[in-house]
């Protein structure tokens, strides 16, 4: 029968159920008063700052109409120069820009620049007058055959990532073809949707097109302006830059962000795309205190939904406290007069409930206890004093094929092999252990089957006159110990395993060196012939020729001695990969001074500071290593000869924590957006014309350095040298 304390409900007594309805009470008469008086005052502070919003957001309005407004000027005066010129040279183009200054005056322009829009029929004509005046093929990127083609014929600044922009078709882009076509169709500047990357490096950016016509002449009929368009005059600018220059100071606690939502003068343009920021995170969400703004505005052709948000004033905005810090000094208030009452109404109720969760604790403990040895997934059983199971859950039925009931009062020892005598044996060892006790033993089934069992024994105390009973685990590893069995049986063939495609890989690497020297004598053949017979009909038959032509055979021969040049290189670079490794000391230093004398003894004229740390020495193949410091050393003495003066070091440095080896110079330097190319075979990061080399150089630097177990980085920066530091073992093996 329930005792009277388990009759009675689960809740609080009476007299705490009062108390708790009179803080209650006093907590919402004190809220109430608070909420009146914020009621007022939060529609105020609304009101105020929604206007001083309208406001900031017509000044960064204006100031970001400005900022377009002074880029189409710029473009229509490319337009005026143009018009004034029938096509204006690259120095024309480069003064214009160079007077704009654009750098300086307007950051966030990438540069001025001029596509023609031409035929197939005109790019043809186009190509032949810039080969006749260059020397060079004018190339469209991407090729290919279209009706209608867009290349960029101008650009101004140039710089080092968008130099290889000159010849990119931007009709072949979807977002600056519509606004391009725009453009020509309303004889008016218009501006592309949202363009994802600029260029490498840089985010998210525009480009504003103006269109030019031939002789400066606008025809009124729509249609025949197509026929009358010569190209447009384009400028590309950054997002993040344009936005910046329109935005307040930091402290006016304001986020903006801009959202293209199509075309067109109507309510029913494309769909929304986010320009600035593109990081969804950078503007506030809709759960965010303060106020917003949004407008939309209609920007060459485009259709712009600004998004203003500006954060709650500061405290010092509205004076000692202002209506917030009134309002939570209510509130707080509030909770202190209501936490009050609670402390006096919950002390009785929780000394109640501590002393019933104590007294329920036991009766819990039992359940979890028997719970968790019956529902188990490993068998478990408990044994008397005598070794009597008394207890077993489904698990250890499973194992032993047997049910529950049929293991009660059974003697655990007699379910495996071994006899009286092992089991003895075993018990002495337990009561020795005092503790935990771990065994494994063969388990004989009722059906015959022998299972090899781990059990572990741990003593727990016991009720119903019984001080002491076990707890054994068994676990069933006889699939376990199978399986490494298995395992140990295939770790013995893997050694033949292993010899074996050691020899195929050997024989395949030699194949591989056959086929490569066989290819390399069969491109030769073709390549004396190509260059044997023109050289005769250049000889013999040249006043046959015009100088066009005369031209186009040296360019014959130039091409075939490249080629030459590249197997030579192909066949280098796979001996460095081939060659046998003989480790022996060297001296790196002794190395590096014999390979600068050669370097100056082939170029006399040239004076080159010289700095190279005596005492370095590692161990490694001395000629794959000469080779190695070989091509560093002659690409530092290469990228140095405009510098004067040039300087060259070589000397150990410490870099993260560890001793590198680095050969530095002051020459020409390099992008370091660019160094994963470096060591890539044919990758150049300098035009062919300017600096002499197949590209192999630095492939087979990395090559060399690799085989003997170190790493090579490089970092340059354009025009202010470059370093390149490598690691070798400094002991042999």
């Amino acid at each position: 029968m329930a005792t009277p304390d388990h009759d009675m409900p689960s809740g609080e007594p009476l007299p705490a159920r009062h108390g708790y309805m009179l803080a209650v009470l006093v907590l919402v008469a004190s809220l109430t008063l608070v909420a009146v008086y914020a009621t007022g005052a939060g529609h105020r502070e609304l009101a105020l700052a929604e206007a001083r919003l309208a406001a900031e957001a017509d000044q960064v309005t204006a100031r970001l109409r400005q900022q377009l407004l002074t880029y189409e000027l710029i473009t229509r005066g490319g337009v005026s120069l143009l018009a004034a010129v029938d096509r204006p040279s690259a120095r024309q183009w480069r003064n214009y820009a160079d007077g704009l200054d654009l750098p300086t005056r307007f950051p966030a322009m990438l540069g001025l620049c001029y596509a023609a829009a031409l035929s197939p029929a005109q790019l043809q004509e186009f190509q032949l007058e810039q080969r006749d005046a260059t020397r060079t093929l004018f190339r469209i990127d991407p090729a290919g055959a279209r009706p209608q083609y867009g290349p960029i014929v101008l650009l101004e600044p140039k710089t080092f990532g968008t130099a290889d922009l000159v010849g990119f078709d931007m009709l072949t882009v979807p977002a600056q073809a519509a606004a391009m076509e725009a453009a020509r169709a309303s004889a008016t500047a218009r501006i592309t949707a949202p363009l994802a990357r600029m260029q490498e490096g840089i985010g998210p950016g525009l480009v504003i097109y103006a269109p030019v016509y031939r002789n400066g002449i606008v025809p009124s009929n729509p249609m025949a302006r197509t026929a009358a368009l010569a190209g447009w005059v384009c400028a590309p600018f950054r997002l993040d830059l344009f936005v910046a220059r329109a935005l307040p100071g930091a402290d006016r606690n304001l986020s903006l962000r801009i959202v293209d939502i199509g075309e067109g003068e109507g309510e029913d343009g494309g769909g929304e795309s986010a320009m600035f920021p593109i990081d969804p995170s950078a503007f506030p969400g809709a759960d965010v205190d303060g106020v917003r703004h949004s407008r939309v505005e209609h920007v060459y052709g485009r259709r712009w939904r600004l998004d203003f948000h500006q954060g709650p004033a500061r405290a010092g905005d509205a004076g000692l406290l202002g209506p917030e810090g009134t309002i939570y000094v209510g509130v707080l208030a509030s909770l202190l007069l209501f936490a009050l009452a609670m402390i006096l109404a919950r002390t009785q109720s929780r000394a109640q409930r501590i002393a019933a969760r104590m007294s329920d604790s036991y009766r819990r403990s039992e359940l979890r206890f028997r719970s968790a040895i019956r529902f188990s997934a490993i068998g478990k059983a408990l044994l008397d004093r005598e070794g009597r199971i008394i207890d077993a859950n489904l698990a250890l039925a499973d194992i032993l094929r047997a049910s529950p009931e049929e293991l009660m009062g059974r003697f655990f020892s007699s379910l495996f092999t071994g006899g009286v005598g092992k089991a003895a044996a075993e018990g002495r060892a337990r009561a020795a252990s005092g503790s935990v006790y771990r065994v494994t033993r063969e388990l004989h089934r009722d059906d015959g089957d022998i299972r090899q069992v781990h059990l572990t024994y741990a003593q727990v105390p016991g009720d119903h006159g019984h001080d002491l009973a076990s707890l054994v685990q068994v676990e069933d590893i006889t699939d376990r110990l199978r399986a490494e069995a298995q395992v140990l049986a295939l770790n013995r063939t893997l050694e033949a395993r292993v010899a074996l495609r050691t020899r195929e890989l050997t024989r395949a690497n030699e194949e591989l060196e056959s086929f490569a020297y066989t290819i390399s004598h069969d491109l030769r053949a073709p390549l004396r012939a190509i260059d044997g017979f023109s050289r005769m009909v250049s000889e013999r038959h040249g006043d046959a020729f015009d100088e066009v032509g005369r031209g186009y055979l040296a360019r014959v021969r130039a091409a075939a001695a490249r080629m030459g040049e590249l197997i030579d290189a192909l066949l280098k670079m796979s001996r460095v990969s081939r060659s046998e490794l003989r480790r022996e000391p060297l001296d790196l230093s002794a190395m590096a001074e014999d390979i600068m004398a050669e370097l100056q003894q082939g170029d006399p004229d040239r004076s080159v500071v010289l700095d190279i740390e005596p005492g370095l020495r590692v161990s490694g193949d001395s000629t794959l290593v000469r080779n190695m410091l070989g091509n560093l050393l002659g690409n530092a003495w290469k990228f140095t000869r405009d510098t004067d003066p040039a300087r060259i070091a070589f000397r150990r440095v410490e870099h993260a924590g560890e001793h590198w080896l680095e050969v530095a110079d002051n020459g020409i330097g390099f992008d370091q957006a660019y160094a994963g190319k470096l060591f890539r075979p044919f990758q150049r990061l300098h035009a062919a014309d300017e600096f002499a080399g197949e590209g192999v150089g630095l492939a087979s630097v990395k090559r060399i350095v690799e085989r003997h177990g170190g790493v090579i980085t490089g970092e340059g920066v354009p025009d202010g040298g470059a370093r390149f530091r490598f690691t070798l073992p400094d002991e042999p093996g």
